[in-house]
């Protein structure tokens, strides 16, 4: 496989994973508002927090990311501090290919 086939590929990956990650977004929205007027049972306040943190993960990556040499920087740190990352980029294929299935 040539660099051409690889980035492809990369993209394609997260281009999935950014899409999970948007629809999970919007279950947090659809949450949030649902508490404005009923309370929430014990498995939606899981996801709420679930959600809340990885948003505020995502927030740090992308600012990295956006600094001159970010691009650069972001895979170290990436594999320096793996937990810098949201869920969704941290699923295997497998889990990506079951998560887009649902």
């Amino acid at each position: 496989m040539n660099t051409v086939d690889e980035i492809k590929e990369a993209i394609y990956k997260n281009k999935k994973r950014l899409a999970i990650e948007l629809r999970e977004s919007k279950e947090l929205v659809f949450l949030i508002k649902k508490s404005l007027t009923t309370p929430l049972n014990t498995e939606e306040k899981a996801k709420v927090k679930s959600q809340t943190l990885d948003i505020c993960k995502a927030i740090p990556a992308f600012t990295i990311f956006m600094l001159p040499g970010g691009a650069l920087l972001l895979p170290l740190l990436i594999k320096l501090i793996p937990d810098i990352l949201p869920s969704a980029f941290k699923a295997d294929d497998k889990e990506l290919k079951d998560k887009q299935e649902v």
